[in-house]
């Protein structure tokens, strides 16, 4: 008996993933809920695995392949038993195609490219040529998504002119390059950043912040902190919870622009930007108000794990309020956070260096650490920004604030 392996459901507003890597190649046996492949989506990675025992017996979306959802990805032969696959030999098998997956779909030609069926029909429809609209489908061809996304912000905003072409380069030179194609996730971390530039008016703000404090009471209850929930005590609960407490004093900085409204948000979901082999996402931690420290730090190290994985899902990604980055674990001193869309604000924390500080008229030296503040100054003034940086100081140099809730 013959089973399709379909795409599974990708996600709230995910309509289409591309078919990243094959971890199987046909001829080859697979176990029931074995992973087959991995797809791509604008925001995570997931594993599609087989639905039955037996044989893949053909693989209809290749690596690079655009799928929406449900789309037919591959047969399986249910209790059939495995044979060489030829195609599995040639590439040293499924495990030399799972290392280089991206050599595919850089060698794939950018001529001829066929924009979306349905995106023909809508730009026809509102006399519109591809080259009015931003394509962001695989080699650049245009999507439903993009023309409505055209038509939603206005065809004059979008530049017709292709990208400015990459300037010369010594043959030399470029025998010696290397060219991969860019992943979704990648593209969309690329576009999402230069949207929030051109769409938010962003300021940043920094402060310092005497992190003493924070390290001797860590110092003090880690292990005991440890022995009793079995997760360590680190400096991002401090943090998220001193976050939380300056939201509640300055709810514009946890609000958002929609249309000609503002929309304050009763409820606090901190993101926390996580680094990951592919890019950087922002899992949330929903309801960050109502959790201890413990909690915090757990959900942290889960979510932080599975984003390294590959494994988070998008609602995990989806709904943050404000976030947190710590460009510190990778020794940045100094930076200014580019926002989130469409949120209005989000903390840099950076690297805790000793420096000479002047305490009660004497130099001594501390752990500091800076921190900036980059947010909306449509919705944000500077003195709620700097209001906020300041209450995230004090609750930080005192943190039995945090406790007391003041």
């Amino acid at each position: 008996m013959t089973t399709e392996v379909r795409v599974p459901t990708l996600g709230e507003s995910v309509t289409e993933a591309t078919v990243a890597t094959w971890f199987k190649q046909p001829g080859e046996a697979v176990a029931q809920d074995e992973m087959l492949c991995e797809l791509e989506t604008d925001k995570v990675s997931l594993e599609v695995p087989s639905p039955a025992a037996g044989v893949l017996k053909e693989i209809v979306a290749k690596e690079g392949d655009t799928v929406g959802v449900d789309a037919l990805l591959a047969m399986v032969e249910a209790g059939a038993a495995a044979t060489a696959a030829p195609a599995a030999a040639a590439n040293g098998g499924a495990a030399a195609a799972a290392a280089a997956p991206a050599a595919a779909p850089a060698a794939a030609p950018a001529t001829d490219i066929k924009n979306a069926p349905s995106a023909e029909k809508l730009m026809a429809e509102n006399n519109l040529s591809a080259s009015q609209v931003a394509g962001t489908g695989r080699d650049g061809r245009v999507m439903k998504g993009d023309v409505l996304k055209a038509l939603e912000g206005g065809v004059s905003e979008r530049p017709a002119a292709p990208a400015a072409p990459r300037a010369p380069v010594a043959a030399d030179d470029a025998a010696r390059e290397q060219r991969v194609r860019m992943t979704r996730l990648r593209q969309t971390i690329a576009r999402r950043l230069k949207d929030a530039q051109n769409t938010a008016a962003m300021l940043t703000t920094y402060n310092e912040v005497d992190m003493s404090a924070i390290m001797a009471l860590r110092s003090q209850h880690k292990d005991a902190f440890h022995k009793k929930h079995g997760v360590k005590l680190g400096f991002m609960s401090f943090f998220v919870k001193a976050c939380v407490n300056a939201l509640k004093e300055v709810p514009e900085v946890n609000a958002e622009i929609d249309g000609t409204d503002l929309v304050y948000k009763n409820y606090y979901h901190v993101g926390v930007a996580v680094g990951t082999p592919n890019g950087l996402v922002v899992p949330v931690i929903r309801d960050a108000d109502r959790m201890g420290f413990a909690e915090i730090e757990a959900k942290i190290g889960e979510l932080g794990a599975r984003a390294r994985d590959g494994k988070l899902s998008m609602s995990e990604l989806q709904g943050g309020t404000f976030t947190v980055s710590n460009g510190g674990v990778y020794g940045s001193l100094m930076s200014s956070p580019i926002l989130n869309p469409p949120q209005s604000g989000i903390l840099g924390m950076h690297k805790i260096q000793e420096r000479p500080m002047v305490v009660k008229g004497e130099i001594v030296a501390r752990p500091m650490m800076y921190l900036a503040l980059s947010y909306d100054h449509r919705i944000v003034d500077g003195q709620g920004a700097v209001t906020f940086l300041v209450r995230v100081k004090e609750a930080l140099e005192d943190p039995a604030r945090l406790l007391m809730d003041i």
